[in-house]
């Protein structure tokens, strides 16, 4: 079992924010991997490059977006952000968009990152718990819907 307090401690979330395009809402996402001392700045700009060269595969289901990049020294830790956007935004994905939440992940290695993206596409592969994440308004309430 995924111990999800310590991948997405409270610093984690921000929860309803406004995000101007899809880069301000990688960028969101990035901050908050940061402030929660899994990443680096540098780690941020790697996500969003990985958009503009691969284009935007990672809205892996409609108003999903999994913000990443690869293992690199940008990461200190493996964890993940929660970003619920205010308004969603485009991404470029005709099946997927518009985005409302993006998460950030950042893995220290290959493994690490594997498991934690398992661990996260399990609960929001349900379409019940998606519905639910959406709605909740505390990190303790989407930790308890990811952790069941």
């Amino acid at each position: 079992m995924t111990d999800f307090q310590a991948f997405l401690p409270d610093t984690s979330f921000a929860l309803d924010v406004p995000a101007a395009d899809w880069r301000d809402a990688i960028r969101k996402a990035g901050d908050r991997l940061v402030a929660s001392g899994f990443t680096t700045d540098a780690y941020t700009d790697q996500m969003i490059e990985t958009v503009e060269k691969m284009g935007p595969y990672i809205v892996i289901a409609p108003g999903l977006a999994l913000a990443h990049s690869r293992p690199s020294e940008a990461v200190l830790g493996t964890g993940l952000s929660w970003v619920r956007l205010s308004t969603p935004v485009e991404f470029g994905n005709k099946a997927n968009d518009p985005v409302s939440l993006v998460i950030g992940l950042a893995g220290r290695d290959e493994q690490e990152h594997l498991q934690v993206m398992s661990a996260i596409a399990g609960a929001l592969t349900d379409a019940k718990k998606t519905e639910q994440l959406a709605k909740a308004g505390t990190p303790d309430e989407v930790r308890a819907i990811l952790q069941s």
